[in-house]
């Protein structure tokens, strides 16, 4: 596997052997950097940050000239241009990106209807049913990509493979502007020499704890004994590797997604240790959430907030709403009283909160009683007068003078290196 900057890429002949292959999981290459050169071609060629110039915020994305020099994303910027003083700094345009995306996303399913975004700039498709129309699975990797540089104008990666997990992997190791084909027979040979890293769903701590035993690549992972996997991850992760290490992924392509969480976090210009600021920073943040959540005709089941201090060691609790709701004033209480339940008092450098296990609004019914009753008129007049005149129109009262979290660096979506 490379570092994220282009090198052991692999990549395959157009007329490599596709026999019993049916996924392909197609990634852009640098997608923010790639949209910034999309705008401005003189940028071309030049090492980029996509991130805010201030030095608290964090690289959003980079292109692949910075990532030789070690930049990559969650990094804070101003360590970024320490490793690569040359680097031009571009802010980053979530408007935009989606655009493009929506560009990209009509050249897949144009192709074929079975087709699961994953985010922004990639995609599972399911091929099998369209082979009379466009050829094997190679061949329509190979069209997919000419047409995302002829239509679009910038490039991307494909991983073609009998399942999901072999795809994905295959795109990344192909990356940048690359195709990698694993035939249905040679996938255990493919995931053998892998590091246990390269697995899709294998955390960093996760990863920690298999090489701590000694396991160090995929093909460890079918030769050790369900005890030590279990040891090291728990049972539940320890069979879904073992399935993955054999090449077995049964995950179809699902073409209807569900967003699994809505969640802000911040980053302070200066680290804090106001306890008062930081409680009024959560209900804010938590409003944030609620609108997006009631845009979107979610509920909320669960509660969950990030804390980041000034050494970078982050905590994160969570809990379980007693009825789902997409109110800002009680999903704001549960995460101040999720802060409250932290001891440690040094100054903090992040906050975030999350909402998770959504559900469609309503689903439940409203009881006899409905507690939330005031604050839902409340909050859904507010709604009405955003929608009317714009979000800067209206706030809670507690929060004028302070401004968008004193100055903070916005970050609704973490995003890793694309």
């Amino acid at each position: 596997m490379g570092r994220g900057d282009g090198s052991g890429r692999i990549v395959s002949a157009a007329d490599a052997d596709d026999t019993g292959t049916r996924i392909l999981h197609v990634d852009m290459d640098a997608f923010y950097a790639a949209v910034a050169v999309l705008d401005d071609p003189s940028l071309r060629g030049l090492p980029l940050i996509i991130g805010a110039p201030d030095g608290r915020s964090v690289v959003s994305s980079a292109s692949y000239e910075a990532r030789r020099y070690g930049v990559r994303a969650a990094m804070p910027v101003a360590q970024a241009i320490r490793l690569c003083p040359s680097a031009r700094i571009v802010l980053p345009n979530f408007q935009r990106y989606r655009e493009v995306s929506r560009q990209v996303m009509a050249i897949f399913e144009s192709f074929t209807p079975l087709v699961e975004p994953l985010s922004v700039d990639e995609a599972f498709l399911d091929v099998q049913g369209v082979r009379r129309l466009w050829g094997s699975p190679a061949q329509i990797a190979v069209l997919i990509r000419e047409r995302v540089q002829a239509e679009v104008g910038i490039s991307c990666s494909v991983g073609v493979a009998a399942t999901k997990h072999v795809a994905k992997m295959a795109s990344t190791i192909s990356k940048p502007d690359g195709m990698l084909v694993v035939a249905a027979a040679d996938t255990i040979d493919f995931l053998s020499p892998r590091p246990v890293r390269a697995m899709w769903g294998v955390g960093p701590k996760a990863a920690e704890s298999l090489e701590a035993r000694g396991i160090r690549t995929i093909r460890d992972i079918r030769e050790s004994s369900t005890a030590m996997l279990e040891r090291a991850v728990g049972p539940a992760l320890s069979a879904r590797l073992r399935q993955l290490a054999h090449g077995e992924d049964a995950r179809a392509i699902e073409t209807e997604r569900i967003e699994k969480s809505v969640g802000h976090e911040e980053t302070f210009e200066q680290d804090t240790a106001d306890r008062v600021f930081l409680r009024a920073e959560l209900l804010r943040l938590a409003d944030r959430v609620a609108a997006r959540l009631r845009r979107a005709q979610w509920e909320a089941g669960t509660v969950s907030i990030k804390i980041r201090f000034d050494d970078f060691r982050t905590l994160s609790r969570s809990q379980t709403l007693a009825e789902p709701t997409a109110v800002g004033q009680r999903i704001g209480e549960a995460a101040q009283a999720l802060f409250e339940q932290i001891e440690r008092r040094d100054p903090v450098r992040l906050v975030g909160v999350r909402a998770e296990k959504l559900r469609p609004a309503g689903g439940g019914g409203i009881g006899l009683w409905d507690d939330d009753e005031d604050w839902r008129r409340v909050e859904g007049a507010m709604d009405d007068a955003v929608a009317r005149f714009g979000s800067s129109t209206i706030t809670r009262a507690r929060h004028i003078g302070r401004g968008e979290g004193r100055g903070a660096a916005q970050h609704p979506k973490a995003h890793g290196l694309d």
